[in-house]
């Protein structure tokens, strides 16, 4: 069947792009909740009659579009799962998980415009979530998927490393404050030394 959408519509058009659909989606879904019309004279009419504000509207969504890539590209979503030690997830990451962690940063995304690799990830690794956003613009998103082990691990060695540096932090403090002072004690003594050398000429110079 032939139709207008009255809405954008992931994977098949955006508003006012006339498209060819199955007859039962068309009349279970797409009519009845108003998201397109049927394609005739005088709906083709209407939407021409419409262009103008359609071609307004695409232009904000192209840039919203276009900011929020900006944003998602450099983000990297992080997944803790149960797993085995062979990396086998005791169960699978799914686009409503990768969902779930967008919205814990703020981005609320429709769970249909996001692509899981393979749709159901298995294993631990580092994956890229493709997200579809307006026509054909996307982002490729980093995915960190680790299990719970790993996550430990991984804490465990953030937290010896931040050791590591808080300690070599406060010895290179505590070198510069012994420099410092060993200096002052220079300078102190050197002033002593030259008032101990002007003393005897004063004398000399009263006589």
């Amino acid at each position: 069947m032939k139709i207008i959408l009255n809405q954008d519509v992931t994977h098949l058009g955006e508003e006012g792009d006339v498209v060819e659909v199955k007859d039962g989606y068309a009349r279970n879904y797409l009519l009845p909740t108003k998201t397109a019309v049927i394609y005739n004279k005088a709906n083709e009419a209407l939407f021409r009659s419409r262009a103008a504000a359609i071609e307004q509207r695409k232009a904000e969504k192209r840039a919203a579009s276009a900011s929020l890539k900006e944003k998602l590209d450099g983000i990297t979503l992080s997944i803790t799962v149960p797993a085995g030690e062979s990396g086998k997830l005791f169960g699978s990451v799914t686009s409503q998980m990768v969902q779930a962690e967008l919205q814990k940063l703020g981005f609320e995304i429709e769970r249909k415009r996001i692509d899981v690799a393979t749709h159901a990830i298995k294993m631990t690794g580092t994956y890229s979530v493709i997200i579809h956003l307006y026509e054909n613009e996307f982002s490729s998103v980093k995915l960190l998927v680790q299990s719970e082990a790993e996550k430990l691990a991984a804490e465990r060695k953030a937290a010896e490393e931040a050791a590591k540096a808080a300690e070599e932090q406060a010895k290179a403090e505590a070198a510069a404050a012994a420099a410092a002072a060993e200096e002052a004690q220079d300078a102190e003594e050197t002033a002593e030394a030259e008032a101990a050398e002007e003393a005897p000429a004063a004398e000399t110079e009263s006589l």
